[in-house]
């Protein structure tokens, strides 16, 4: 493990001179930003000194011009790209330079010549996109793809589905900009200054003396060595293309900052055959035979995998002799075709989905046509790191092991060995992987708390590091080296590894960039073990899920259609994340537990990044781990709170929350204590443009109304559907359950409306957790009450559906199910229900709830269902959250993240439409709040439509 790098003193001074030299980025000494610097993707935590988010290349410069000065000379440095990498490559001491946050633009694309030029911080699905419009795209394909950094891919010189045609990452960079120490600016798109004439030299020396040692010593296969590449940087005497050594060299010989990338046209067609196996070994044994069809791509997931993914309900859709039934582990591959001639591709695809139906072991079929099922179906293999992430118990499959890589014809005895291997150690494991180009993803399941599996860990890395050998492999097939790099110097020999020395000598001869890692000069090798592990259980606590936060960052996805995470979207900062946030607790808590006096500091820097959360829990339902950050945040706040006062306004809300029966009663005196309390009070407790109280209370609906303590069979009479009313929307938003009701009875449905118990939402989302629980259970008492009439209960708002399949079913498990309304009659539809068409009705754009859409993703899906059925035509529109959430839209503190969020996905689709429909009470509320659309849930449609 390496030592802490120096004085807390030093640092602070670093980042007190780079201020003063007019740094403009974020440079941080705060525990939770560098709390959110401390993990990737692997097993390892280590927390760094210092968190920079530089602007722009400027910024690098500057910061590396100051740290080369006597006081500072001394500190490390190590670049970050998102954090996805499987082995510790961005983890170190010193400073972290994260590029993810600021340094994220696409600078230029040269469609003409077929390049983009872009910072290292793009997201690899953020760069598509932008080409999308010219029909071009970088090749490189990884399961990361909606986090994962252009700058990381180029440290690790990525790879993934489609490399056997594509290549690698470093097939498709054209060229580099670099800084060196002391702030040298290096661009192999331009005449190198006479400074580095020198340095140009001593590489070229470096190459000659280790390039045919290198060659001799590496396996010649698809996926080749990477890192120090003295093969492609030197292809000739009379050649340097010393940019070429920094592809997959990880940060250890200096800063990226501007990355030209080649481009290459989309192809217009993909055809993709899902194939399944009776076993793995058929499986496997299917790849040599299905490259003769030279495919894009095959990809292979086991049967654990297909076992978890049908479960899970990921394999609905295809023909049960694919998707395996109860009791059946079925192993399948994913084959794709692509090409620009649609008759060509279809020939492929029907040629090998024919053929594959022969071979051995094969059970079935399927080919994909439709570019959505397409994706769907390409989901199911994405999601194998999280399905198997969500395993039970202490030991949970790790990555240490996983991207090893071998010639196509020896995947069998590799894998057989493999097996081997694991039965010994007495081990489980989920394996899935490109067998088109012999590289297989392997997680055994390990709890590196314990010391046995830690001594596990290290002896199953050597036996697999030697059986790649054996068969013609490389260790490090595809997610880079970092501490695995401590085989180096074994794998490459002492000749070629002293040529790679020297290589490091040249760029960094002070081993101040990423130290430790590939290549070592004087400085110790870090090798596997010599990490701390990150801690994954503490079984009871209530903070045990940051524990489990195994940094996968699919919370860090560029996407603003994605519900998760909105205050990462809005800031790109990593502490505004729900894994910044769970390393944050996790890391807090850990000092708890360790005995740590003087935590008072680093609480506060817990509580600033938990007071960004909007509480709208879509991590609970995307995180593949299902980490909820909102559950960690009510107990935090709980905590925190007992040695500090607590806001007024906390009481006050959920006093309100309670009060809903008595607004109902007193309707028009309360609407007009509202009305004041919203124009006099609101700044003395923080809050903007409360709602309204509605006008109408629930007897003035047109439907029966029962109370939940009263409701039985025999009041319920003729109804066949309980709509239940919560406090927080019978007091601010009977017009939607009157659209709900309305929308209802005009498709022949006797809907009664049902009061419920004082709410516990925002009890829960503030910490008052004695009074949530005391509240929740209430209303679980409640529900169980109501359940008993045997009608189907329908939420009228997402936000109580979602709270009560989440949250109490921790108190209660046997929590009744509250369905949403498009749920409810898609079942309807489903199980026969016949409804009238509507006549001609306008088209309106449909969006969804961001809590829901997270927790339940085909809510939008069910609801073009239904609106199909009815002949009513309807936009759905996938967003990500409106920037309302509940309170956090009206506190006076979170009007800019509110806006930005809103203006990130639902400006666009909304601006100029008169009408549009939303599932939401807050997205209502924030759409009427900062534009001129008026926004109605979408029964009100239906019921206007057929009424």
């Amino acid at each position: 493990m390496p030592a802490a790098s120096d004085a807390k003193g030093s640092f602070a001074a670093l980042r007190a001179a780079v201020l003063q030299r007019g740094f403009r980025g974020d440079i941080s000494l705060d525990r939770a930003a560098r709390a959110a610097m401390s993990t990737d993707n692997s097993v390892y935590e280590l927390t760094p000194d210092l968190a920079v988010a530089p602007r722009d290349e400027a910024d690098v410069i500057m910061l590396l011009t100051v740290m080369a000065e006597p006081e500072f000379a001394h500190l490390p440095i190590t670049p970050r790209g998102g954090g996805t990498g499987t082995n510790g490559q961005s983890l170190n001491r010193g400073v972290i330079l994260n590029f993810q946050r600021f340094m994220t633009r696409v600078l230029e694309v040269n469609v003409a010549e077929g390049w983009a030029d872009v910072e290292p911080g793009v997201v690899l699905d953020e760069l598509n996109s932008v080409l999308a419009p010219e029909g071009l795209f970088f090749a490189p394909n990884t399961s990361t793809a909606s986090r994962c950094t252009i700058g990381g891919m180029v440290g690790t010189d990525a790879s993934g589905k489609g490399s056997r045609i594509y290549g690698k990452t470093g097939d498709n960079i054209v060229g580099l900009n670099i800084v060196l120490d002391g702030g040298r600016h290096l661009s192999s798109l331009a005449p190198a200054p006479d400074w580095a004439e020198p340095l140009l030299a001593d590489l070229a020396a470096a190459c000659d003396a280790g390039r045919d040692a290198l060659i001799a010593n590496t396996p010649r296969i698809n996926r080749r060595f990477t890192g120090y590449d003295l093969e492609r940087a030197r292809p000739n005497a009379q050649t340097l293309d010393w940019w070429r050594l920094f592809l997959g060299a990880e940060g250890t010989l200096g800063i990226v900052t501007r990355i030209r990338v080649k481009l290459m046209p989309v192809p217009q067609h993909k055809r993709l055959v899902v194939v399944a196996f009776e076993s793995f070994d058929h499986a496997l044994l299917s790849g040599a035979p299905a490259l003769t069809h030279d495919p894009l791509a095959i990809e292979i997931m086991d049967g654990w995998v297909g076992r978890l993914a049908r479960e899970a309900g990921l394999t609905d859709a295809l023909p049960q002799d694919v998707r395996g039934g109860e009791g059946q582990n079925l192993s399948h591959i994913f084959v794709e075709f692509v090409g620009d001639d649609a008759a060509d591709v279809d020939a492929r695809a029907t040629a090998f989905g024919s053929f594959a139906r022969q071979l051995p072991g094969a059970t079935g079929t399927y080919t994909a046509l439709d570019p959505d099922e397409q994706k769907r179906l390409w989901g199911i293999r994405a999601a194998a790191v999280g399905l198997l992430s969500k395993r039970d118990g202490r030991r949970r499959p790790i990555a240490f092991i996983e991207d090893s890589v071998v010639p196509v014809e020896n995947l069998v005895p590799f894998v057989a060995g493999f097996d081997a291997l694991m039965r010994q150690h007495g081990l489980t494991y989920g394996i899935y992987g490109h067998i088109d180009v012999g590289c297989l993803h392997v997680r055994p399941a390990l709890d590196l708390d314990a010391e046995a599996d830690q001594a596990m860990f290290s002896a199953i890395s050597d036996a697999v590091y030697a059986l790649c050998n054996t068969h013609g492999g490389i260790f490090w097939g595809e997610h880079g080296k970092g501490i695995r790099g401590a085989y180096l110097p074994d794998f490459v020999g002492p000749e070629a590894y002293a040529a790679l020395q020297s290589v490091k000598r040249a760029f960094d001869p002070a081993e101040r960039f990423n130290p430790g890692k590939l290549v070592v000069l004087q400085q110790p090798r870090l090798g596997i073990a010599d990490l701390p592990f990150r801690r994954g259980n503490a079984p009871g606590d209530l903070f045990e899920k940051s524990f489990h936060c195994n940094g996968n960052g699919a919370c860090l996805s560029f996407s603003r259609a994605t519900p998760m995470c909105p205050s990462y979207q809005a800031t790109r900062d990593n502490r505004q994340s729900p894994k910044g946030r769970a390393d944050a607790i996790r890391q807090w808590r850990q000092g708890q537990i360790d005995g740590i006096a003087d935590l008072a500091a680093f609480e506060e820097d817990v509580f600033d990044t938990l007071s960004t959360c909007l509480s709208c829990n879509a991590c609970a339902g995307r995180c593949p781990v299902q980490v909820s950050i909102p559950a960690m945040k009510s107990s935090f706040l709980e905590h925190y709170y007992k040695s500090r006062p607590r806001p007024l306004r906390d009481h006050l809300v959920t006093t309100l929350e309670a009060a809903a029966n008595l607004v109902d009663r007193t309707r028009p005196l309360a609407r007009l204590g509202m009305a004041l309390v919203g124009k006099w009070g609101a700044a003395a407790i923080g809050m903007l443009d409360a709602p309204a109280i509605s006008r109408r209370g629930l007897y003035h609906l047109g439907h029966p109304v029962a109370h939940w303590r009263s409701f039985d069979k025999a009041i319920a009479g003729s109804s066949d559907v309980a709509v239940l009313a919560d406090p927080f929307t019978t007091m601010f938003d009977t017009e939607a359950i009157a659209d709900i009701c309305n929308g209802l009875a005009a498709l022949g449905y006797h809907p009664v409306i049902v009061t419920l118990p004082a709410g516990a939402k925002s009890s829960h989302v503030l910490g008052l957790v004695a009074r949530y629980q005391s509240r929740a259970r209430q209303q679980i008492a409640a529900l169980h009450k109501i359940s008993q009439s045997g009608l189907p209960l329908v939420a009228a708002d997402p936000a109580m559906a979602m709270l009560a399949r989440q949250e109490y079913r921790h108190l209660d498990a046997t929590t009744p199910h509250l369905a949403l309304v498009q749920h409810f009659l898609a079942a309807r539809m489903a199980a026969g229900d016949r409804w009238p068409r509507a006549a001609e009705v306008a088209s309106r754009k449909l969006m969804g709830h961001c809590t829901e859409m997270a927790a339940a993703p085909t809510a939008l899906k069910s609801w073009q269902q239904v609106f199909a059925a009815l002949n009513i035509p309807v936009q759905p529109v996938e967003t990500g959250c409106c920037g309302m959430a509940g309170l956090f839209g009206h506190d006076i503190n979170n009007q800019e993240m509110s806006r930005n969020l809103f203006n990130a996905s639902w400006a666009k689709p909304v601006s100029g439409e008169p009408e549009i429909l939303a599932t939401g009470f807050s997205c209502r509320c924030q759409v009427e709040r900062l534009t001129k659309t008026k926004a109605r849930h979408p029964m009100a449609l239906i019921a206007d439509a057929l009424g």
